[in-house]
């Protein structure tokens, strides 16, 4: 008898441990979770990130532009101020700065987006797009808003 009590004891026991394995799956749902959070949170601040200067753009009924690659943009303030994606920069200094903006692309390829106030002075304009140009920058593109159609419609 005294066997039997002692092989049913470590029968037991086995038993519980095979119960009490650690789970060897990692759950994921905390992480789809938070990773959902973080998708839409850059959804929505993504198009705030690419207005960096400040300008009242003229308005036209212009369609919109594609583009496959990302582009550069020169914002021209109503002073006439120069910036490149944000940072002011000297007149002189334009070219270069465009050329380190592009991260190597080819300037032909490069599409470079003007971004200027309605009430900067056409000449600030002019001069800007017609540097880029001679700097063998092909593929310039003026952003404006679209105008609101009339009321009434035409005629």
């Amino acid at each position: 008898m005294a066997m039997g009590g002692g092989g049913g004891g470590g029968h037991v026991r086995g038993r519980r441990r095979a119960r009490k394995r650690p789970l060897s799956e990692i759950n994921v749902t905390p992480l789809v979770d938070v990773m959902l959070v973080l998708l839409i949170i850059f959804m929505i601040s993504a198009p705030l990130l690419t207005v960096g200067v400040p300008v009242e753009l003229p308005k036209t009924e212009a369609s919109a532009v594609e583009t496959d690659k990302p582009p550069v943009t020169v914002s021209i303030d109503r002073e006439g101020a120069i910036f490149v994606q944000r940072d002011e920069t000297a007149y002189d200094a334009l070219t270069d700065r465009v050329a380190e903006a592009a991260d190597g692309v080819d300037r032909e390829e490069l599409s470079i987006f003007v971004r200027a106030d309605g009430r900067a002075p056409y000449q600030a304009v002019a001069r800007v797009m017609a540097r880029l140009s001679a700097a063998g920058f092909t593929k310039l593109n003026l952003i404006t808003d679209t105008a609101e159609p009339a009321p009434g419609g035409e005629g």
